[in-house]
């Protein structure tokens, strides 16, 4: 079997265009951090291929596609090029990067995932693998750049759509694996999956969705108190042992109990001369 997008021309040339909006964005960010040409077009080709290149390493695919297919590469680099003339234009085209680079997200989630189960991978491994090719490369350029990545500062969902792309691939593949799909059939679910990728993200963004965060809380609820076992002497009988209750978990110095009473009344002190 082979992934099934890159089989059509036509969503062969679809993700070519990905790359490039990746490199564009990539080059971009570098520029903003006043680098030079060379580390913009390095930042252009990582952010493009930087995911499928770790995927491949860990699949054993080597050489990894991002630096054996020479149309990734020069798409990639040619990217990074253009945007150090274009930068300004770039940099105002927010919508159409922003949907350019959603289209990104779930062409590479499903080609992603799609090629780790070719390599006879579990389910649970391709969508790992998928969802690392989709946000590998903005992860691998943030680090480079010193910044908090946007899988994590963004709080719309970035992450969550390319997983559930991710799953849905996988459903895809074990019924076209057990044939039950044709050919064409798998194609056109996989372009639908793509689609509801780029939905998810787009309508997280217009519409403000975001994943929440821990619950809010302003009490931490403890056990306020302990039972502690102290053995008490007794001058005209066996010794017994007291239950004494400590109001927290933890003991200071002061809360300690006081050492058993001297029997002899500190007679056998030294006394002065």
């Amino acid at each position: 079997m082979e992934v099934a997008l890159q089989s059509s021309p036509f969503f062969q040339g679809v993700e070519y265009l990905a790359i490039f909006c990746c490199g564009l964005v990539g080059g971009l960010a570098a520029i903003r951090k006043q680098y030079d040409v060379f580390a913009i077009i390095i930042t252009a080709w990582l952010t493009a291929l930087g995911g499928g290149i770790i995927r491949d390493i860990l699949l054993g695919a080597v050489p990894p596609v991002g630096i054996s297919d020479k149309v990734s590469v020069l798409t990639a680099l040619i990217a990074g090029c253009v945007v150090t003339v274009i930068h300004v234009e770039v940099g105002r085209l927010r919508r159409t990067m922003l949907i350019l680079d959603a289209l990104a997200l779930g062409l590479f989630a499903v080609n992603g995932t799609s090629k780790a189960l070719m390599y006879n991978t579990s389910g649970l491994t391709a969508v790992f693998l998928g969802t690392f090719t989709a946000m590998g490369g903005g992860l691998i350029r943030d680090i480079l750049l010193n910044e908090v990545p946007v899988v994590i500062r963004d709080r719309h969902w970035y992450i969550m759509p390319a997983v559930i792309g991710s799953m849905l691939t996988v459903v895809v593949w074990r019924w076209r694996a057990h044939a039950t799909i044709s050919m064409r059939m798998e194609i056109a679910l996989d372009v639908a999956i793509v689609v509801l990728v780029l939905v998810l993200r787009l309508c997280s963004v217009a519409f403000n969705w975001q994943l929440p965060g821990a619950v809010e809380r302003s009490q931490a609820h403890l056990p306020h108190r302990i039972v502690l076992k102290r053995h008490v002497h007794h001058h005209d009988g066996p010794d017994t042992i007291q239950h004494a209750q400590v109001p927290s978990t933890t003991m200071d110095a002061a809360d300690e109990p006081a050492p058993p009473a001297d029997p002899n009344g500190g007679a056998d002190r030294e006394r002065p001369a």
